[in-house]
C-alpha cells in the first residue's frame, strides 16, 4: 500500500511484475545519495548492475525519479531505454551527455532539466529529504518505439506497460541550505 503521507513512488500504480535484482557500487538502497549524484557536486550517474530477470526479457529501461520534487508530478533525473537484453550493467558516468559507457542501441532521453543525460539531485533548500528512485525495468519488447525527444513520463509508462520484471534502489538527499 502506498504511503499516503508522501507522493507515490514511480511504480506504485503500475501493474505488478516479478522482481529482479539490482545493485550498485555507488549507491546503497535506503542510504543517503552520495555527493557524486548531486547536481552541485558531481552530477555523475551511478553504476548499476542487474540480474535474475525473466527469460522473456528483450531489453531494459533505467530511470531515476524524484517523487518529492515540488512540481505536482515529481522530477525525472535520468531515462535510458532500449538497452539490449544482453547488457546487465551500466558503469559509473554512463549518463553523461557524451553517451560514453552506454551500450549500442540504447537511447538516452530528455530528463526534466531538458537535457539528455543524468541530472543530479537538486532539491530546494529546506524542502526536506527527497527520495531518488533508480529503477531497472526488464522489458518484453526489444524497442519501445519511442525516441529521445519523448517525455520521460511517457517512456516510463510505456516501459511499465511492457514490463516483465523490475527492481529499484532508493536513496535520499536533503538540501539543508548550508
Amino acid at each position: 500500500m502506498p504511503d499516503v503521507t508522501r507522493p507515490p513512488l514511480p511504480h506504485d500504480f503500475q501493474r505488478p511484475v516479478p522482481g529482479i535484482t539490482v545493485s550498485s557500487t555507488d549507491l546503497t538502497d535506503g542510504g543517503v545519495l552520495p555527493d557524486a549524484q548531486v547536481l552541485a557536486f558531481g552530477d555523475t550517474s551511478p553504476q548499476l548492475s542487474w540480474s535474475d530477470f525473466p527469460a522473456e526479457t528483450k531489453s531494459f529501461a533505467v530511470t531515476c525519479f524524484d517523487p518529492d520534487a515540488p512540481t505536482g508530478s515529481g522530477w525525472w533525473h535520468w531515462v535510458v531505454f532500449d538497452i539490449p537484453a544482453d547488457v546487465t550493467a551500466l558503469p559509473t558516468g554512463a549518463g553523461t551527455g557524451e553517451f560514453v559507457g552506454l551500450p549500442a542501441g540504447a537511447i538516452q532521453a530528455r530528463n526534466d532539466y531538458g537535457t539528455k543525460n543524468f541530472g543530479g539531485a537538486a532539491p530546494p533548500p529546506g524542502h526536506g529529504p527527497h527520495r531518488y528512485v533508480f529503477s531497472v525495468t526488464a522489458v518484453g519488447v526489444e524497442k519501445l518505439g519511442l525516441d529521445s525527444e519523448t517525455s520521460a513520463a511517457a517512456i516510463a509508462a510505456t516501459a511499465g506497460f511492457h514490463a516483465v520484471g523490475r527492481a529499484t534502489i532508493m536513496a535520499t538527499y536533503e538540501n539543508t541550505g548550508d
